[in-house]
């Protein structure tokens, strides 16, 4: 009993420590701009084999957390609606195939320049291929980029080389010694094993799963619900797995065929606090896995490897990039995200030390390899975001401003400026308006409006879009450092016009209000105002009561404004601590 209790101790101390591993390091990382992915891998060597050794076996924990990946193509296929995967067909297979193709290529000769026989060649470089999927998944969606056409692209390679493990899983069987002699009747046996399950997992999607969570949703049992989910994406990632296929592909199946359902929103939300919690165990996990020992005796051999196959792998990715059109910045962009090895390279190198094609100490190092790509590939991305190439806004046909004339000036014509025009041009005012963003202008011009491109933070285009002789300057936009900028320079250049400026909360106000501007308003002031006294008399209050009540919060809120303006009681970003009995505000 004793020897069990010490063992279950151990257990919980590791889990303990997982947890906190995670919690500490991912924060701090983040604050210091490196991101949660380099936070994981850190974390995860500190606690592993050769840090604090509370681990000894990462391969195990690796396993577990693989499902953190495959949680998260689940969720990935369910904003893939089968008519858009089938729209990005051309990027998959053609794209996809171009970029696997020629990056194989490439770094079979990396291999063969290093010295490697052309078989370990192929396949070292064969691993390097597959990019991990749970690093650029991860960072794709910190940068808000998985939804954009770039990101499209990119999980578009991405499904391609979870398509291709299985014929490389294939060619590495052939490469054995002796693996011509597989008959041909195996191999035909194993691809229709293959089709068979995916022919399987989709009847199962189209036939079977909306009836059972129709039935699920009828118990009105949550917990039910939750385990059903979780069913769904393990059950189809085991069902791939047991055809030959990958896990993630299974679940990325399953995600697409629900993408139509009803109940696509409760299983994002059932299956996401899973998937978040294992795709941090599979980094850690990873970083535990990086053998210091090996890298200590093979330095100098990994680090000319990774330089070698991340510098070479990026070349091609720019290369396919721009050969299909791609601009400059985005090449450099998915360069700079794709070009460590991945996840699935454990799984090639295993099967080729199986076959008997490498030795344990070549798997070793090929793995060493590709995690210390892994590695580096958020302090490349971070290093792309600083240094790289912006992309550029076409400005074709679009005016610039010169010696113009108006009432007013409206700087900002998005969603607010658009709005705050209409009374102005109602009441016969003369408008100049300028803006940064050719969509908003070529929008507009549409519509009948003549917008200017014009930086409003630069005093010559103030100057150029009549500012001095306007009897209003009004600042629309939509950034709160601009607005500021914009209201400090209008102010100090032109003292004589009126600002007029939209504040994005009570912080922002006070500090346009510091700077100078005769009138501000918060975004969402008056707008809130307006559904809260409409809640009063959809609640009952007679319209004169709610009216009053909507008065006496405006004199509030203004002579808290005023307090904090002069110094008072502002504490903290967007934080009023008036009263106790007073409501605090956010706004």
């Amino acid at each position: 009993m004793a020897v069990e209790a010490s063992g279950a101790a151990s257990e919980l101390v590791q889990v303990v420590a997982l947890l906190a591993a995670g919690v500490v390091a991912v924060p701090v990382f983040k604050r210091i701009g490196l991101g949660s992915v380099l936070g994981y891998l850190v974390a995860g060597l500190a606690i592993g084999p050769f840090g604090l050794r509370l681990f000894s076996d990462a391969h195990a924990i690796l396993h577990i957390a693989e499902l953190g990946v495959v949680m998260f193509l689940f969720i990935i296929g369910l904003e893939m609606e089968p008519s858009r995967l089938w729209g990005m067909r051309r990027e998959i297979f053609g794209l996809g195939l171009a970029q696997v193709g020629a990056s194989i290529a490439a770094l079979t000769l990396v291999g063969v320049a290093m010295g490697f026989s052309p078989t370990i060649s192929f396949v070292a470089g064969t691993g390097f291929v597959l990019t991990s999927t749970a690093i650029v998944m991860q960072l794709l969606e910190e940068r808000g980029s998985l939804s954009t056409p770039k990101g499209r692209r990119i999980v578009a390679i991405l499904l391609l080389e979870d398509l291709a493990i299985v014929p490389l899983l294939a060619i590495v069987a052939l490469l054995a010694p002796g693996g011509q002699a597989t008959g041909t009747t195996d191999r035909i046996y194993a691809i229709a094993i293959a089709l068979g399950s995916i022919a399987a997992l989709v009847a199962a999607g189209r036939w079977l799963l909306n009836p059972l969570f129709r039935l699920l949703a009828a118990s009105k049992a949550r917990e039910v619900m939750t385990a059903a989910a979780l069913l769904v994406v393990l059950g189809s990632a085991s069902a791939m797995q047991l055809g030959g296929l990958s896990m993630a592909m299974g679940a990325f199946l399953a995600g697409v065929l629900l993408s139509e359902s009803s109940f696509r929103h409760q299983l994002e939300a059932d299956v996401e606090p899973f998937r978040g919690i294992l795709l941090g165990l599979f980094f850690l996990g990873v970083g535990m896995s990086l053998d210091l020992t090996v890298i200590a005796a093979n330095w100098t051999l990994i680090l000319t490897s990774v330089a070698a196959y991340m510098v070479v792998k990026s070349l091609v990715i720019y290369g396919v990039a721009r050969l299909l059109r791609a601009s400059h910045p985005e090449a450099m962009e998915r360069a700079a995200l794709m070009a460590q090895g991945g996840e699935f390279a454990f799984v090639l190198y295993a099967a080729a030390t199986s076959a008997g094609i490498i030795d344990g100490t070549t798997n070793a190092l090929l793995t060493a390899t590709v995690i210390l790509s892994m590695a580096i590939t958020p302090l490349m991305v971070i290093a792309f975001d600083r240094f790289g190439p912006k992309p550029s806004i076409s400005t074709d046909g679009i005016a610039v401003p010169e010696n113009l004339v108006g009432s007013a000036l409206i700087i900002g014509f998005g969603r607010f400026g658009q709005i705050v025009s209409q009374p102005l041009i109602s009441r016969g005012c003369s408008v100049s308006i300028i803006d940064t963003n050719p969509a908003y202008i070529r929008v507009a011009e549409t519509f009948g409006f003549k917008v200017y491109y014009g930086d409003g933070t630069r005093l010559d285009i103030l100057r150029a879009a009549g500012a001095a002789t306007a009897r209003a300057i009004l600042v629309c936009v939509d950034d709160r450092d601009a607005a500021k900028r914009i209201a400090e320079i209008a102010k100090a250049e032109f003292p004589l016009v009126p600002v007029l400026a939209r504040a994005r909360d009570r912080e922002h106000a006070i500090e346009l209000l510091h700077a100078g501007v005769a009138y501000q308003l918060r975004e969402t002031f008056e707008s809130a105002l307006a559904f809260g006294e409409q809640a009063l008399l959809t609640i009952g209050d007679e319209p004169e009561a709610a009216t009053a009540v909507m008065e006496e919060v405006r004199r509030r809120d203004a002579e808290r404004l005023d307090l904090e303006t002069a110094g008072g009681i502002y504490a903290g970003r967007g934080l009023i601590r008036g009263n106790a009995s007073e409501v605090r505000e956010v706004g």
